[in-house]
This record gives C-alpha cells, structure tokens and sequence, in this order.
C-alpha cells in the first residue's frame, strides 16, 4: 500500500526548495506526496495531514531560530493526537533551528542541509539508521546499486607509493561518504610479480599504485575502509598468475568485480609475460573463474584502444567482443565500461554517439542469465593541467555520461594531468561528480535524441557489423566461435582488422592505421588525410 507524506514550509516562511527537493526523492522513494506550498498555517497543516491519512508529516522552517522554535513549539503541541496515532514528522530547516528542533524530541528526523542525497532517500526507503552500520549498506555490487538507484554509485581510483599513506587516505575517503566504491591502485610489481619476489625490482616499489606485497597488506587496507559508509573495495586483476590472484583478493578484500581486458596487459603493451593469444586465453578463463562465483566482471578493454588514437569503430568494435566474451565465459553480470573523452579532442556528441552505437551492438547480448551493467567515466588523457579547467571538464563530462543512465560512474580525479589523487583529492572530485549527477537527475534534456547523434550511431553501428563480419572471416571452418578463439582475434590484431596508430613497430599488430578527429569524430583517414571508408579499410587489408 503506497504511503503519503504532506509537505509545506511552516508559518511565515516562503523558501520551499528544501520541500520540494525532498518531496522529489520521496516519489522516486514511492510515497504519494502532497505539497501545500509556503507559508502554510498549523491548522492547514495538520487538518491536511488528517484529511490524506499521512503517514509522515514534512515541516520545513528556514528564518529566525526563535521565532522558530516558538513555532514548532506550538506545532509539536497541536500535532500531539497525530503523534500518538503513530504518524511521524521529519523536519527540514537551517543548522540553527535544526538544532533546535532537536533538541524538542518531537521529530522523527532532523534534516539541516548538511546530509548527503542517498542518505535522504535512505530515510524515505525506511532505512531510518542516521549513522548506518556495515549490516545496513548492501556489501555486494549489484544489490549495492539497487540499494541506490535512482543515484549511480560512485567509483574512484586510490592508490599512493606507500601502505601508510593510502591506508591514511582510505580512512579519510571512506569517513567522508563521498563514494560507494574505492578501485584499490597497486603498484605494477603487485600487478604483474605480487607471486614472484625474486622478480620484483625496488626501484619500482610504488610505481603506479601502492605497493601491496602480501595479503595481510590486503586486509589491512580492507580493514581501514570498514567506516563511514563501508565503500566496497576492487583492485586490478593483474598480468600474471590470475587464479591465484582473484582467489587472494576474494579472500582479502571480498573484490566488488573482476576488471580485466580482453586484448591487453601482455607483452603487445608492455605490462604482462603473455604473448596476444595466450593472454587473451587467460583473460577468458579469469571471466569464467568470476562467472562461476557470482562475481561481477568488467572488461575494461575499449578505452584501450581509444587511448592509442584507434578510430571509433574499433573503439565499438571492442567494446562487442568485450560483452561477447563475458557472455560466452559464465559471467551473469556483466559491468560494461564507457570511457568518454577518448581519444581527447572528441566532440561531446560524437563521443555519446559512439556509447549509444556499443549500446546498440551489446544491449541484444541481454538475457535472464547475463544482465549489462552500464559504467561511464571521464577520460583518463583528457584532463587539462589548470585546475579550475579541470574541475569544470569534471562536471561537464560527468554531466554528459548521465545521458546512458549509468548505474557506475567511475569518477576520474580532477588532478589526473598533473599528480595521483590523494584522500582529499579524491573526495573533492566526487563531490563534484556528485553535484552533476544530481542535476542531470532532477531533468536533464534528453541529449541522446539529437539527430546528428543518432545519425552518427547508424552510420558506427553498420560499419562495425562490418568489422565483426571480417574478423568472423578470419577463422577457419573449425573454429567454433571466432569470437571467443584467441587465434582468431591474435590474427584480427595482427592483419590490422583491429589496429591503432600508437601500435606502430608492435611485434604483434600490424600498427598501419592512421586517425584524425573530423567533425569530432575519431575517424581512419589516408596519408593526407582524407577519410577512409570502413568498407575501404578492409578491402584495403584483404589485400594484403
């Protein structure tokens, strides 16, 4: 039986937003709400509140503390037959008179402005603990996200060169209840020899990341973020050894979800012992090792080719194998990535063209056992040196990654151009996410509709079906699935079906392609710069 909450701003006060905003999250919640609108004397309060059977009462005052409190005072006295029948009554209003209301005992919740948006819905879902345990916020990924829909949850990235100061920054992080996932940095010694010390080098100890170098190290730092709101904690899944690494960091800090590629993290880009083909192997195989356990897994394998200038249907074409695999390999939910401002220099409308096309090629992937999980983040590259500039680039991508209506947004540091984010680094960029997330949740225009957009989607999506069609050509007639065999997509990088300009020289692609941002799409051109076809690409490899 859906419930009622009668809303006004009290006495003489005229300042609704508060009421408002609360009376938004409240339908989003599933309460009916009514509004009585400013200035509402007690008895037209009160007579409401009895007339649509509330079950809650929202007063909101925001002048004169005295006048106020004399205010409630008279309210609380009035409202008493209310209040024994078991009708409850939250209060809304500046710090002075919050503190107040407070002290008067009569009100279920005091709100002074200070509380963050999930807590306020956290309240109107009737989870009424104002400082939550562990046991009251969901500890696995995906019942965290329902937990917090309408509102994504939040990811950042931490990490710094020593155990002491990211478990200082993680206790900060956590305590501040900016954001609902800590993806853990480690060093690439940790990611690559974490079993191997003979092989590790300390000239390279916090090289990337902090250097984690036995699974207490882990724990710890699990230990630390048990505070605040119990963020949910995830780290790399290395480039060697991955069994035994996921077994670890299940066993240490309960990994929110597996993220690995498909295609990198191996000796094509420097950062893994595996040749192409066996590491996709291995990738495939730490996805089922995953898929098997419930886990989530992420594939963050797109924005590796975008980070290398690759031309957007490739970027698209990625992103389809990436979901393909997981589907293929026993993984039930599947977090697929989108990483805007890849390459820098694409336009706001080519890029969310480009997520709408992925969208397109994956969303029929769906099924009752293989659910898709949206994440959008900020480009890693993409971020200007100046502060103030990047803050707004922040916001403005942020902004324009809510049009997916993602369930995940990886928050990327404002300071990413210029130094690893510390604690308060961290905490600063996901209240700015914050704040665009939930201006575009309060109605943001429906930017996906543009017709330039959609006929940049139409024009991605045909051409990577023809991308799929080569790579699917590559295989021989024994070959189950080209799309799963690691021979076959080794063989699509190296013919250059799935190329990049920064692969030039690579051992193992054939690094031919050149790109160029036209019209602020990431479009294949020639020597001088005239746009390629896709069909023409290919014909061209065929060839030879």
């Amino acid at each position: 039986m859906t419930k009622t909450i009668v809303a006004a701003a009290l006495g003489e006060c005229v300042h609704v937003a508060g009421v408002m905003n609360f009376l938004r999250l409240a339908e989003t919640a599933g309460w009916r709400t009514v509004f009585l609108g400013p200035a509402v004397p007690i008895s037209e309060l009160l007579d409401a509140a009895r007339r649509e059977n509330a079950d809650l009462v929202g007063v909101s005052y925001r002048l004169t503390p005295e006048t106020g409190e004399r205010l409630l005072g008279q309210f609380a006295e009035q409202a008493d037959d209310l209040h024994a029948r078991g009708v409850r009554f939250a209060f809304g209003g500046t710090p002075p008179i919050a503190a107040r209301a407070k002290a008067m005992g009569f009100f279920e919740r005091i709100f002074d402005g200070s509380e963050r948006t999930e807590d306020v819905l956290a309240y109107l879902k009737g989870q009424a603990n104002p400082t939550p345990t562990e046991a009251d916020i969901p500890q696995s990924t995906i019942e965290r996200i329902r937990w917090k829909a309408p509102f994504p949850l939040i990811r950042h990235h931490f990490g710094l060169p020593t155990m002491a100061d990211t478990e200082a920054g993680i206790a900060e992080i956590a305590a501040a209840r900016v954001l609902d996932v800590i993806s853990l940095g480690i060093d690439q010694d940790a990611q690559e020899n974490f079993f191997h010390p003979e092989r590790q080098d300390i000239r390279r100890t916090g090289a990337g990341g902090v250097p984690v170098r036995s699974a207490e190290d882990y724990r710890r730092l699990y230990q630390t973020s048990r505070q605040g709101n119990f963020p949910l904690l995830r780290t790399y899944s290395g480039t060697d050894d991955f069994i035994q690494l996921a077994e670890m960091y299940m066993d240490t800090i309960h990994n929110a979800w597996c993220a690995i590629p498909l295609f990198w993290f191996n000796q094509m880009d420097g950062r893994g012992p595996w040749d192409l083909a066996g590491s996709i192997y291995e990738h495939q195989m730490v996805m089922q090792w995953y898929g098997e356990r419930g886990v989530p897994v992420e594939l963050n394998e797109p924005h590796h080719w975008g980070m290398r200038d690759a031309p957007d249907v490739v970027y698209v074409v990625s992103a389809f194998l990436a979901a393909y695999n997981a589907r293929a390999f026993s993984v039930r939910d599947y977090i697929a990535q989108f990483m805007f401002n890849s390459p820098p220099g694409t336009s706001d409308a080519m890029d969310l063209a480009k997520m709408l096309s992925i969208l397109a090629l994956i969303e029929p992937l769906q099924s009752e056992d293989f659910h898709i999980w949206k994440q959008s983040r900020t480009g890693l590259l993409s971020y200007p040196l100046e502060p103030s500039a990047a803050r707004a680039h922040l916001a403005a991508s942020v902004y324009l990654q809510m049009a997916l209506k993602p369930h995940i947004v990886h928050v990327v540091g404002y300071t990413e151009a210029d130094h690893a984010a510390t604690g308060a680094d961290v905490i600063e960029s996901c209240l700015l996410a914050r704040r665009a997330i939930e201006n575009a949740l309060q109605g943001a225009p429906d930017m996906t509709a543009d017709p330039a957009i959609q006929q940049r989607v139409r024009t991605l999506t045909a051409e990577a079906r023809l991308t799929l069609d080569a790579i699917r050509a590559l295989a021989g007639g024994s070959v189950a699935d080209p799309f799963t065999d690691p021979q076959t997509l080794a063989e699509a990088v190296r013919v250059g079906i799935l190329d990049a300009p920064q692969l030039r020289n690579n051992a193992f692609a054939r690094g031919a392609i050149h790109t160029r941002i036209i019209d602020g799409a990431c479009q294949t051109v020639d020597l001088i710069g005239k746009p390629v076809s896709e069909i023409q690409r290919l014909q061209e490899i065929k060839k030879g």
